[in-house]
């Protein structure tokens, strides 16, 4: 039995302002300011003597790994996504960047905004287009019902507001 796994399937090519903003902010805090670090600390554990039992050296080693590998990752994808900073024509409409606020069968709400993979956050509520949710959500209008398949069952959900900006209290 072989080991090969199918390449994972791309995230969705889109980003938010913000979120490039923070991609950006940490590829240059990994390349100008952590790995210089690491590397000077690299260094002066080679400079300790026998490197196969040098704990420190090894462990900078991967550290040093760990984040080459990181910035190669980030350069890739600051290169290929897409800035979304538009609205769109139709504000009533679930797009990519959309702040939606929800309402279960219970009463429960919610509120959501459509982000691109690299920016998802939970605590935020940040969702990626490409989850279950936003899925389900995308191109929906604000006043329509929606079903969404999760795990633990099916859930139904009312949309109640769809903006463009950031919920006022």
């Amino acid at each position: 039995m072989g080991r090969y796994r199918p390449p994972a399937k791309k995230g969705s090519p889109y980003i938010t302002a913000e979120g490039m903003a923070v991609l950006e902010q940490e590829l240059d805090y990994l390349w100008n300011k952590r790995r210089p670090l690491v590397v000077k600390a690299l260094s002066t554990a080679a400079a300790e003597g026998d490197r196969s039992e040098n704990a420190e050296y090894i462990y900078r080693k991967k550290e040093l790994g760990e984040i080459d590998r990181r910035v190669r990752f980030l350069s890739k994808r600051v290169d290929e996504v897409k800035v979304v900073s538009d609205t769109p024509k139709k504000t009533d409409q679930i797009f990519f960047g959309a702040w939606v606020e929800l309402e279960d069968d219970e009463g429960v709400k919610l509120q959501y905004r459509v982000v691109g993979p690299d920016e998802f956050d939970s605590d935020k509520g940040y969702i990626s287009m490409d989850s279950p949710v936003a899925t389900a959500l995308m191109k929906k209008l604000e006043g329509d019902d929606v079903t969404i398949t999760t795990p633990g069952g099916v859930i139904n959900y009312y949309i109640n507001r769809v903006q463009y900006k950031p919920f006022s209290s």
